[in-house]
């Protein structure tokens, strides 16, 4: 029995006992849930529908648990129930109930986990987006493996997402870098405010040999042709990178596209319709501090420039144009201050920012080489790059370990412990299992066990602790996925990975042999635990797919 499953037979006593009692049926809500205890000797599942409808119906809490009791203790499945504290129920399944969901999780599938919790919202989800001055940064890394997971997440769970890469193509960054590959080209130094790094030679080099002519232009004609011609490559090669690492997205937005389709001036006249706009020292002012900001911000210089603030209110106006209800951005540690003046712009539209704006905001990464910092790679001459992690670490490793913590934490990866094929090394010990109960199928297959038709499988036969143990494990899935996608948290998958499946399924199969031994006539109790160990491999694929991650057959 699924909990979804035992949600509606808890409901279903609900509509007894009402009807039993008089009580006014309008009072039942159209759906409840059924919880894990915290503590597992409390029993299989919680309700807490008794103290939910208590005040509703006027009666007591305990008074209606009791009641409850009595109708859930008789249906099919439910071996017992008690009732503790003011009004919780505590609800046993019999071995039979509880061993089918191994059953409902191998018919299910690939499908088994998700659901339609977030069905109807429109996202689009912005992540990464840096600019196409160097290679992807360990910060932009970050964001490439949390925020493909979250997307994962979110459709998983019934949204509608749109995933987008923003990249400035336009502004003084790109400026410095145009000059930055003029200087790499003619084997003079960088600019002071320039970029360095092995790169920039390659790429000017490349322009070179694309466009011969750009030998002979004038400096400013020249700088041109490297701007538009780096760009394009240092571009292309961010793709490829991200690509390789398993992200892609469906939308790679340019900044300049803004500028040349007139969606600052369209934007502008959005906000001075609203009334948030005003004139001062030649500027064009938005008025944030009616929201929340510590200070008002220019849209537009005395000199007519464009700010990068504006460029940010254009595009969030386009996005939302689009059709998205929901504009969620991810950002690196250093845009904290970013919040509040986006937040306000957001009001300034006339949305609601706690409804049509989140703002994620990732913590520093730092990759540890014998337990010290590594600070320069080879290639980009300051930062560690996506290349950088992925030769050190691999692609599922790298993934995994920097989608396992809370984003809002910095986190360190050790290379040693994320190579170490040992079960200190979280990847590995998840991965282990995929490719332990992928052995398992393959050895029964080998001496003629099968798991058999769905109605020749008896669950009941499932009744060891461990056995239990890793059902209760399988169960909460569902769960977990949507908790994730609702709170933006896709290491609360990895760890339910680790803790609770994989932790469950070492115990399971120390204590709980599936094949037989030698000799040893095949028996119902094989099969069963046949599909138990099978169900485990379909949670585990689902949840690693989730986290952008491999689940081999073989290690």
């Amino acid at each position: 029995m699924t909990p979804a499953e035992l949600a509606s037979v808890v409901l279903a006593a609900a509509h007894a006992v009402f009807e039993q009692r008089g009580l006014d049926r309008a009072a039942l809500p159209a759906s409840t849930v059924v919880e894990r205890p915290r503590n597992p000797e409390h029993g299989d599942y919680a309700s807490t529908l008794a103290l939910q409808l208590s005040k509703k119906v006027g009666v007591p809490p305990r008074e209606l648990a009791t009641a409850l009791a009595d109708e859930l203790g008789r249906a099919t499945g439910v071996k017992s129930v008690e009732i503790a504290g003011p009004g919780f129920l505590n609800i046993r399944l019999d071995a039979a109930a509880a061993g089918q969901l191994a059953r409902v999780i191998v018919e299910t599938g690939a499908e088994y986990g998700r659901s339609d919790r977030l069905a109807g919202e429109k996202i689009n989800l912005e992540f990464v987006s840096a600019n196409p001055t160097g290679p992807v940064h360990i910060g932009g890394v970050r964001w490439a493996a949390v925020g493909d997971a979250l997307s994962r997440l979110l459709r998983a769970t019934g949204a509608d997402v749109g995933t987008e890469y923003y990249f400035n193509d336009a502004g003084s960054q790109i400026d410095r870098f145009a000059r930055s590959l003029l200087a790499a080209s003619k084997g003079e130094p960088a600019p002071e405010d320039g970029y360095g790094g092995a790169y920039i030679a390659e790429i000017a080099t490349e322009v070179q040999a694309r466009r011969p002519e750009v030998r002979s232009l004038d400096d400013d004609a020249a700088q041109e042709v490297f701007r538009v011609e780096g760009v394009a490559l240092m571009f292309d090669e961010i793709r490829t990178s991200l690509r390789d690492f398993g992200v892609e997205f469906d939308t790679y937005f340019n900044e300049k596209d803004l500028h040349d389709r007139g969606e600052l001036d369209l934007a502008l006249n959005r906000l001075r319709q609203q009334g948030h706009l005003y004139e001062s020292e030649g500027a064009t002012w938005l008025r944030t501090t009616d929201f929340g900001d510590d200070k008002d911000r220019v849209l537009r210089k005395s000199n007519g420039e464009w700010t990068y603030f504006a460029a940010d209110c254009a595009y969030y106006l386009d996005k939302r144009e689009r059709g998205f209800e929901r504009v969620v951005i991810m950002l690196g540690a250093d845009h904290h201050g970013y919040i509040g003046r986006m937040k306000a712009m957001s009001a300034c539209f006339g949305d609601d920012p706690e409804r049509n704006l989140e703002i994620l905001i990732g913590q520093l990464v730092n990759l540890l080489r014998d337990g010290a910092p590594m600070r320069m790679s080879k290639r980009a001459g300051t930062v560690i790059t996506l290349e950088d992690l992925v030769d050190a670490i691999g692609v599922d490793a790298s993934r995994y370990a920097l989608a396992r913590y809370s984003s809002d934490s910095p986190i360190d990866i050790d290379i040693e412990l994320w190579t170490r094929a040992t079960r200190d090394n979280p990847v590995y010990y998840v991965q282990y299992v995929a490719a332990r109960t992928a052995g398992v199928a393959r050895n029964a297959a080998e001496v003629g066990l099968v798991p058999g038709d769905a109605d020749a499988f008896r669950p009941e036969l499932l009744d060891h602790e461990k056995e239990n143990e890793l059902l209760k494990a399988l169960a909460q899935f569902p769960a977990v996925v949507a908790t994730a996608a609702e709170l933006r948290e896709p290491h609360r998958v990895a760890r339910y990975l680790e803790e609770s499946v994989a932790a469950s399924y070492h115990r399971f199969y120390d204590n709980c042999r599936v094949l037989p031994l030698g000799d040893e006539e095949i028996t119902d109790l094989h099969r069963a635990r046949l599909w138990l160990n099978n169900a485990t491999r379909t949670v585990i694929a689902n949840g690693l797919h989730l986290l952008g991650v491999s689940a081999p057959e073989r290690m």
